[in-house]
């Protein structure tokens, strides 16, 4: 009987001890559960301060945008306080909602708009206006050699020829007339002329050859016919009259624009056409009687209408271009006064049959030729 009593108690006791178990569990995860549902409800009503690397995932698109290519080397333009951004960006790669609530610092609010930044990206830099509308033109009309350049090509053509009218007048007035005829093949720098005369019977036959060069002093030989010798015009000579005339030996060279240093000198008005007035100066290899000469170019049409030929600050030769006729689309002086302002003389050249680019043959242009 005591062992069924002893059994009995042992029983009582171990469903006590088991009920007292499960009730503490149950109170303890009770007390959890509680305990985590306040914490959780709590941290629902929280600031979102405590997701601070959210502002670096914000920062991480602006690599993304196309339109900052005018900025650093890297396409991006450089705000303040985004200094060490990419390295936490490279290193935060986690994703999450771009519409997220988060706070974003001043660099994240300066980023420009993609579309205008890409606009401003392709659109051409004002220095390249600038710089083409700088550049030396004769539209600008202040280029002095870009003007006389222009006047040299408008009057380029490849085969040229005229009768020419010669009236000297000496310091008496008496006046003396000769004929000549002047044939010239080539461009400007590079043309072979003939210039003969045709009366009086006197002077008829004499001939001059001109070879004219781009770099230097033309070549020139005379042939008298009357000696029936020709002879090569040394360069002390160049500055004598040729024939009577107030025209020199290199007053019947073509000038060239490569063989001169120009200078705009401002503008000027002749016979009421307005001009530029460039200041020409031989360069070394250009051996000159001359100083300096000053050209007067009209605007209308690029023609030499006015040429002062210096000898240290005197002018002792002027020439004057008038009567102006287009022919062949080539602007043209038909009447040109040659000045010997320390003799007082001057004469005129009326220029007569006008012709542009009827062709010439090679052969008319040498010694041979000028002898028969």
């Amino acid at each position: 009987m005591s062992r069924e009593r002893t059994n009995v108690i042992g029983i009582v006791g171990l469903t006590i001890c088991v009920t007292a178990a499960v009730l503490v569990g149950g109170w303890l995860a009770a007390s959890r559960y509680l305990g985590l549902g306040q914490q959780t409800v709590t941290a629902a009503h929280e600031d979102p301060p405590a997701e601070a690397p959210a502002p670096l995932k914000k920062t991480a698109r602006a690599p993304r945008s196309d339109g900052g290519r005018a900025g650093q080397p890297d396409g991006t333009p450089k705000a303040a306080g985004s200094s060490g951004a990419p390295v936490a960006v490279k290193k935060d790669t986690a994703p999450h909602d771009t519409n997220e609530p988060v706070s974003t610092p001043p660099a994240a609010d300066s980023q420009p708009d993609p579309a205008p930044a890409r606009a401003a990206a392709e659109t051409p830099l004002p220095s390249t206006a600038v710089g083409a509308s700088a550049a030396p033109t004769v539209d600008n009309h202040t280029d002095a050699r870009a003007i006389v350049e222009e006047s040299q090509r408008r009057s380029e053509a490849r085969f040229y020829q005229y009768d020419g009218l010669l009236q000297s007048y000496d310091t008496n007035k008496t006046v003396t007339e000769k004929r000549w005829m002047l044939e010239r093949q080539g461009s400007h720098g590079q043309s072979k002329s003939v210039l003969r005369f045709t009366a009086p019977p006197e002077v008829k036959g004499v001939a001059l050859l001109i070879y004219n060069h781009p770099e230097r002093a033309s070549d020139q030989w005379m042939w008298t016919p009357a000696i029936e010798r020709d002879r090569r015009i040394a360069f002390q000579d160049r500055s004598t009259r040729f024939f009577g005339t107030d025209f020199t030996f290199e007053d019947l060279e073509e000038r060239d624009v490569d063989q001169y240093d120009h200078t705009m000198l401002g503008a000027d008005t002749v016979d009421g056409a307005a001009c530029w007035k460039i200041q020409s100066t031989p360069k070394k290899t250009r051996s000159s009687q001359y100083t300096r000469s000053i050209v007067w170019i009209r605007k209308d049409n690029y023609t030499p209408v006015r040429l002062d030929n210096f000898v240290k600050d005197d002018v002792v030769r002027r020439l004057l271009a008038s009567n102006l006729e287009n022919i062949q689309g080539i602007w043209t002086a038909r009447l040109l006064e040659m000045t010997d302002l320390r003799r007082g003389t001057h004469t005129r050249l009326s220029l007569q049959q006008v012709k542009y680019n009827s062709f010439m043959k090679d052969e008319a242009f040498t010694l041979q030729a000028i002898r028969r």
